[in-house]
């Protein structure tokens, strides 16, 4: 590929040109190499993503921030140069936006971090917290480092759950598409044949016909309020603070998806503690920053009474959470013994990676047998209707 550089030297002066590289990061650290300093590089040849061009900030594009970065900030790039280079290099409106955001605040003498704050549904606190320290200890490029493998690693684990839903979803979807299919099509053929046959099906059948020939007679109606109902459920859950607090409530008590619930809880707890101890946030903090993170009330509300009747009354770390039950004995045991070792952060990212694991694997179990129960469910219920249609069809022939 070929990239067009701005670039200044030991001296202090501009020169440019173009090079060969695979990708940027072959070009920055060519640049490196020759001892300049890059102030703008590009490809000569930019194509347009007109499909993908729009939208939000996703997780790929933080990953690509942080990333490069990191790389700009090791190879001797200036912050504001760096956000240069990468305002050239972005095409999707809503990163570019908020380059150029950045930018005009660090040309004003404004804080880095204060950017990623004003962006609070796409940036988390444990983000914002992590810049924030960064920037004051002067240790971004450190920080960006660890912030782009934290990040494809949460994108590794929700796309493993992604994956794992999507036969799920799948035979969801051809059970709808069968089931309306009989209601619409299949069972009014039959019930009109024995309407006008004057013969009467068995119980079970006129049963059957009658709540399929309503659904038919009134999908117009029924499907858009499932779909609206639906809808209204998902927004009343991820958007008010009572439907959470219910779906929480109702996840807790659901037998094994409770565990990965909890783990997925831990695994968020561990990692971000582990992130913010060694960005140098104190233990207080962390732990409030922690507790908005792990999206479980229970959980939530113990790491809230660690810090206020805990640590701040003079208990160490390892005594405030071992009088919290919620927690895993073992977990508030390893953070005891760490804590007098001096190796917290590393046994909180060792246990990060643990749940991480173990929600991973707890989930595709769970989907493992789901797909045999959805399959049966499927089953019974093109059997009821095939019956309904072939017991009385029987019926109607033998008794010519």
């Amino acid at each position: 590929m070929l990239f067009h550089y701005v670039a200044a030297d030991a001296t202090g002066q501009m020169t440019e040109g173009d090079l060969e590289g695979n990708d940027l990061q072959d070009a920055l650290h060519w640049l490196a190499g020759k001892g300049l300093r890059p102030v703008s590089v590009k490809p000569v040849e930019e194509k347009k993503n007109f499909l993908f061009g729009t939208g939000k900030i996703n997780t790929s594009d933080k990953v690509f921030l942080t990333k490069y970065l990191a790389l700009m900030l090791r190879v001797g790039t200036d912050l504001m140069s760096a956000i240069n280079i990468l305002i050239d290099d972005f095409d999707k409106p809503a990163v570019r936006v908020f380059l150029l955001e950045v930018r005009e605040n660090l040309s004003k003498g404004r804080p880095f971090y204060e950017t990623f704050a004003a962006y609070p549904k796409t940036f988390s606190p444990t983000f914002i917290s992590l810049v924030r320290a960064a920037e004051k200890s002067g240790n971004l490029q450190k920080t960006f480092e660890d912030l782009s493998v934290s990040l494809e690693k949460d994108a590794e684990l929700q796309s493993h759950v992604r994956s794992a839903l999507i036969y799920p979803a799948v035979l969801v979807l051809i059970a709808s598409a069968i089931l309306t299919f009989l209601v619409t099509y299949a069972l009014p053929k039959v019930a009109g044949v024995f309407s006008s046959s004057g013969i009467e099906p068995p119980t079970f059948s006129r049963i059957v016909f009658g709540v399929g020939l309503f659904i038919g007679a009134n999908l117009y109606i029924i499907a858009p309020t499932v779909i609206i109902v639906l809808a209204a459920l998902v927004w009343f859950v991820w958007k008010t603070v009572t439907g959470r607090r219910i779906f929480d409530d109702l996840m807790m008590r659901t037998p094994f998806i409770r565990s990965i619930y909890e783990e997925l809880a831990m695994q968020r707890m561990a990692s971000t503690m582990s992130s913010l101890l060694s960005a140098g946030l104190p233990i207080n903090q962390t732990i409030v920053i922690a507790a908005d993170t792990v999206g479980v009330r229970s959980y939530r509300d113990a790491l809230m009474r660690i810090t206020s009747e805990g640590l701040e009354k003079g208990l160490t770390i390892g005594e405030a959470f071992k009088r919290e039950t919620v927690f895993p004995k073992v977990v508030t045991n390893l953070v005891a013994i760490s804590e007098r070792a001096g190796h917290l952060e590393e046994v909180l990212d060792t246990l990060a990676q643990f749940y991480a694991a173990n929600v991973d694997s707890n989930i595709t179990a769970l989907v493992s047998l789901l797909e045999p129960v959805m399959l049966l469910a499927m089953g019974i219920m093109v059997a009821v209707i095939a019956l309904s249609i072939i017991v009385p069809i029987y019926q109607l022939t033998t008794s010519f």
